[in-house]
């Protein structure tokens, strides 16, 4: 690390040292916890991952420090708590990714990229075993995006042989799962309804899993998608001097047609 990185670092864990402060510190900084702090480290990981998909650079080294702030902000608290400071997080990170990589920093021989991943997989599932998290979905983060937790713990359980054979079969169970749906909404029970729904979802990430695609990032696809022919929608509504609150259901389908005509997109209703 060069002079002016090792000083940038140095000053913000003084900035943070000095937000903790008991004496002189900020009120707000000093009465968050580990659990109250969380939500703001989650949010600031995905305002990098949009940054990145974005490709916006100038973002993406604004958002990158706000990340590395949480960082900065849970090893301050553990500091002071007397478990773990800054420097050891750091220097367990850079062991970790050492031996993971027993190919660059050891004697193993290079390989394809699929080697690597077997490999660096079955040193996490060591790495599991050493701090006894037993089972094979031990480990996978209540945290994560749903879809994306079901893609993972599908994923654990696919290498014990517990799998759809392929994307066919997993389609063939999203039929089923709609059926066992659509049988419920006569009753309108919320409780059901929403477990067969989430049957659903659990397959949708499945299917993800067989095309090897990721359900975060194809529904996030579809989200700009629906969000940028929707603005065009209410741009072409606009310039016939209409809203969408004005025009009717047919009125706005039609103009969504215009909108996605020669995409190939499904068209809604």
């Amino acid at each position: 690390m060069d002079d002016i990185a090792h000083s940038s670092l140095a000053d913000l864990l003084a900035i943070m040292a000095r937000l903790r402060d008991r004496a002189h510190g900020c009120p707000w900084d000093r009465e968050q916890s580990f659990a109250t702090i969380a939500p703001y480290t989650i949010e600031e990981a995905y305002e990098v991952a949009d940054a990145a998909a974005r490709r916006d650079l100038p973002a993406l080294l604004d958002e990158l420090g706000d990340l590395l702030f949480q960082v900065v902000y849970h090893a301050r608290m553990a500091e002071e708590a007397g478990a773990f400071t800054f420097a050891d997080v750091t220097a367990t990170i850079a062991t970790k990714m050492v031996r993971r990589h027993p190919h660059v920093f050891g004697d193993e021989g290079a390989g394809g990229s699929g080697t690597h991943t077997e490999a660096w997989e079955a040193q996490k599932e060591n790495e599991r075993r050493d701090r006894a998290q037993q089972g094979v979905l031990a480990g996978v983060p209540l945290a994560l995006p749903a879809l994306t937790r079901a893609e993972k713990l599908t994923s654990r359980a696919a290498r014990i042989g517990f799998d759809w054979p392929d994307a066919e079969a997993v389609l063939a169970k999203l039929t089923e799962e709609t059926a066992e749906l659509r049988a419920e909404l006569a009753a309108a029970d919320a409780d059901r309804l929403e477990d067969e729904l989430g049957d659903m979802l659990f397959v949708l990430a499945n299917l993800a899993r067989k095309l090897k695609l990721n359900p975060e990032a194809a529904l996030r696809r579809a989200n700009a998608k629906f969000t940028a022919r929707f603005n065009a929608v209410e741009q072409l509504l606009a310039a016939r001097g209409s809203t969408p609150g004005e025009a009717g259901l047919s009125e706005m389908e039609a103009a969504w047609r215009e909108v996605k005509k020669g995409s190939g997109a499904i068209v809604l209703g």
